[in-house]
């Protein structure tokens, strides 16, 4: 009898230590996404056409899915995040690589110094960093413009041509350290005896850094670059503080501002809900493939 009283708690106990994260998961993230696919099947419009009477909800099925994905300004949204992204994650991951590996090799000097130089600016918080680099980018008001144009080089930053430029280089200041944090914490585990083998074969730094470091990092590259993805089809903080210093900026820019403006400026909230999901089913459909690609590369 004690015996199966014992075994009884044995299979319960994981459900108990579960029962916290499981509740956790629950309010945070189950019944946030239920809450916003409710939402986006029905939509709010004045009882009479005069406007009198107050508002009533209706339900429209799919209609405001048909909405955001017909609109002009949420299309577009995605081609600047695409663009985006085409610039700011290899930039972002090669460049954090890189520094790991300079801050790992066996020349470097000061490197808890470097360290920590590299990560500080993931430090400032990311609606200062937006707006310090705002101030940067704003001629007459940047000491960095003044002094270019100096010397003749007349660079509009916040201009249409180069805004996408800007915003990434102000994403990749703030996360790059904090990234090579991880790269060089994966190079500390690269066990020794290899490195040392590739050495005693005759290869140099950048041959050992190419050829042996990089491929048993994989993994961190891989996930790396899922979260930077994801990270990145979420902007938001860059170009809605930019956007009151440059006119090639729309209020509806990237689709996480065109949620917000439909939330928060027209107060369409089944439209809102609508567009989260699909933005969320876009940044699963990312972390699939590029889960996908990494682990063939680590099978390759």
């Amino acid at each position: 009898m004690a015996s199966t009283r014992l075994g009884r708690a044995r299979h319960a106990a994981p459900f108990l230590f579960l029962t916290p994260f499981l509740l956790l998961f629950a309010a945070t993230l189950v019944a946030p996404v239920g809450y916003a696919v409710w939402m986006s099947l029905f939509r709010e419009q004045a009882a009479s056409g005069l406007g009198f009477g107050g508002t009533q909800t209706l339900f429209v099925g799919a209609d405001n899915y048909l909405r955001a994905l017909g609109d002009d300004g949420f299309r577009r949204g995605f081609a600047h995040i695409a663009v985006y992204c085409l610039i700011y994650i290899p930039v972002m991951v090669g460049g954090a690589l890189l520094l790991a590996l300079l801050v790992d090799s066996t020349l470097a000097r000061a490197k808890r110094f470097f360290q920590l130089a590299y990560f500080l600016p993931h430090a400032v918080p990311g609606l200062i960093a937006a707006i310090i680099w705002g101030f940067l980018y704003t001629p007459g008001l940047s000491p960095v413009i003044d002094f270019l144009s100096a010397f003749g080089a007349d660079w509009d930053l916040l201009g249409p041509d180069a805004v996408v430029f800007s915003m990434a280089n102000a994403a990749t200041w703030q996360w790059i350290g904090y990234n090579m944090v991880i790269f060089y914490a994966a190079l500390q585990a690269v066990p020794r005896e290899t490195l040392e083998a590739a050495v005693v074969d005759g290869a140099g730094e950048l041959r050992t850094a190419w050829s042996v470091k990089v491929p048993m990092v994989r993994s961190s590259v891989v996930l790396t670059t899922l979260f930077t993805a994801v990270g990145a089809i979420q902007l938001f903080n860059e170009p809605e503080v930019l956007r009151s210093r440059s006119s090639a900026i729309a209020p509806d820019w990237s689709p996480v501002m065109f949620i917000y403006q439909a939330a928060f400026t027209k107060h369409d909230y089944g439209l809102a809900a609508a567009a989260s999901l699909l933005l969320a089913v876009l940044g699963a459909a990312l972390s699939f493939v590029i889960t996908k690609l990494g682990n063939r590369w680590k099978e390759a």
